[in-house]
């Protein structure tokens, strides 16, 4: 017997595209600006893009590094990469310099995308000689200061011109899609290999965890170039036939003005927008009656903001997604009907996640006794890309280490206590610093908090909270170490407090505190 051919099986992110356009064809898949693309235009547009990388004489398994804010082009060209064969590398648009160079020349990409605008900033790089596995760069959408034909010359244009025959590329489940690069808030950024099956993997269990449908007609404001926006959502409701909102980046008056306009249902947005949103003038003046899911991750919403938001507009269900990038990356989430007993739980697996909670001994954890969250799964990554040393680290008897903290109830519910590395030892004590950062979060004057260990003589870890407060308001620290202190254990009270306008994070929500503990405190003598 003859073995059935990967065609037929088509577990693959091009297939996906496929045949939703053979289902939903007429229908509005997506929309970006003044642009919408039905699903057959979406499809015919992902097979040009694809032969155009063909014809560029790519080898299959090649790296093409993307760098770009949010664009259909640019949703189209990481599926026509999948399709093509091609290893899509997804580029922080805000990296610029050694940055840049270094995600480009460890991912060894021979082919870079950039948004126009970004052009300058590789250039830079090209002319200084780095970069140098690069051997060609492609604009994402045509030259508009240019009266040259740009037919050819970028995605966009491409996507709209050109052969849209089927590509003549076989692509099994078990090749890589993507190399998505961890975050890097404690190190150099690590490329997890992410395959095409375990990405579609991740696409089924989302679909089935968020309760996501055809008719949510999802807004997605937060950056495709990070897991969760791509693959939870972007993907999913693709497979599923909805009509996707694009933005290019999360402007809080904007994405209000399109939630009312266009009756959106279902948003997903980091906890540093969420945050915003729920203090913007504009949410007195816009309807929302049409959000009926509201969905939060990729770092620790604070519980009063929370709670906030849930009593005022009590017809949204609220999910909590939680997991990381090597799992592609969602791998819990807490229910809307979880959050009144369980607000501060990220919930339980999703479909095909395993999970279990380790001591530092070794053995497993009991009920609410902290440890350490690990995972199997077929949404796994496969390793990181060249990096076979932190790959083995990375794994204990076969479970992947997440370097998270959680405790697990009787129930299975989970709850994050803090990233095993940012537990503060003050005076041989551990304190989490979420517990400091939801104590804080109770004064009404502070708009963000962050909590973090600073190196100090006497408690080898001084707890300091670094503070933004809100427009106008007022609070010294002597308040909030008063308030902390009249709420949890003395040792967890701030021995240093800092206010500041902002603090730093990557373009995906997640706050840097190893920038914090380098640039915004001293450490004391």
């Amino acid at each position: 017997m003859s073995a059935i051919t990967t065609t037929t099986r088509a577990n693959t992110i091009g297939a996906v595209l496929r045949r939703s356009a053979s289902v939903y064809g007429p229908a509005t898949a997506v929309a970006f600006g003044d642009r919408s693309w039905t699903y057959t235009q979406l499809d015919d547009a992902v097979n040009r893009v694809a032969h155009r990388l063909i014809d560029l004489k790519i080898e299959p398994g090649s790296r093409v590094a993307t760098y770009g804010k949010n664009s259909d082009a640019y949703l189209i060209l990481f599926i026509a990469c999948a399709r093509a064969g091609l290893v899509h590398v997804p580029v922080n648009f805000a990296l610029k310099g050694d940055e840049l160079c270094y995600l480009l020349e460890d991912s060894q990409s021979c082919l870079l995308v950039a948004d126009n605008d970004l052009m300058p900033l590789v250039a830079q790089i090209r002319d200084d000689g780095r970069a140098k596995g690069i051997h060609t760069v492609l604009p994402m959408f045509p030259d508009q200061t240019s009266s040259a034909d740009q037919t050819t010359e970028s995605v966009l244009a491409t996507a709209l011109h050109g052969d849209a025959s089927p590509v003549p590329v076989e692509v099994d489940g078990g090749d890589l899609a993507q190399l998505l690069y961890t975050s890097g808030t404690t190190s150099q950024p690590k490329g997890a290999m992410m395959t095409q099956e375990a990405l579609v993997h991740q696409y089924v269990s989302c679909i089935i965890a968020l309760d996501l449908n055809a008719h949510d007609r999802p807004l997605i404001p937060m950056p495709l170039y990070h897991s969760a926006a791509m693959h939870v959502f972007a993907m999913p409701y693709l497979a599923l036939g909805a009509r996707i909102r694009l933005m290019q980046r999360p402007d809080v008056g904007e994405i209000l003005r399109l939630v009312e306009e266009e009756k959106i249902g279902s948003l997903f947005l980091a906890p540093t927008v969420w945050v915003p949103l729920a203090n913007h003038p504009d949410l007195d003046t816009r309807d929302l009656s049409s959000l009926t899911k509201a969905q939060y991750g990729a770092s620790i919403m604070p519980v009063t903001v929370l709670q906030r938001l849930r009593q005022r507009y009590p017809g949204i269900g609220f999910y909590n997604c939680f997991g990381q990038s090597e799992l592609g990356p969602l791998t819990t989430v807490l229910r809307p009907e979880e959050h009144d007993l369980r607000p501060a739980s990220c919930g339980r697996p999703i479909l095909l996640v395993e999970t279990r909670v380790v001591t530092s001994t070794g053995l497993e954890a009991g009920v609410n006794e902290p440890g350490e969250i690990q995972y199997r799964s077929p949404n796994l990554f496969t390793g990181y890309w060249n990096k076979p040393e932190a790959t083995e680290a990375a794994f204990q008897d076969g479970w992947f280490r997440s370097g998270d903290q959680v405790t697990k109830d009787a129930e299975g519910f989970i709850q994050v206590v803090d990233r095993i590395k940012d537990i503060i030892n003050t005076g041989g004590e551990l304190v989490a610093p979420r517990e400091v950062e939801d104590c804080i979060y109770e004064l009404t004057e502070v708009a963000e908090v962050a909590v973090i260990g600073v190196p100090d003589d006497r408690w080898i870890e001084a707890v300091t909270a670094v503070v933004v407060l809100k427009n106008g308001a007022v609070l010294s620290d002597i308040e909030i170490t008063a308030h902390v202190k009249s709420r949890i254990a003395g040792y967890k009270v701030p021995k240093n407090v800092s206010f500041v306008a902002e603090l730093p994070r990557n373009q995906s929500g997640k706050l840097l505190k190893r920038v914090m503990r380098q640039e915004y405190v001293t450490p004391t003598a």
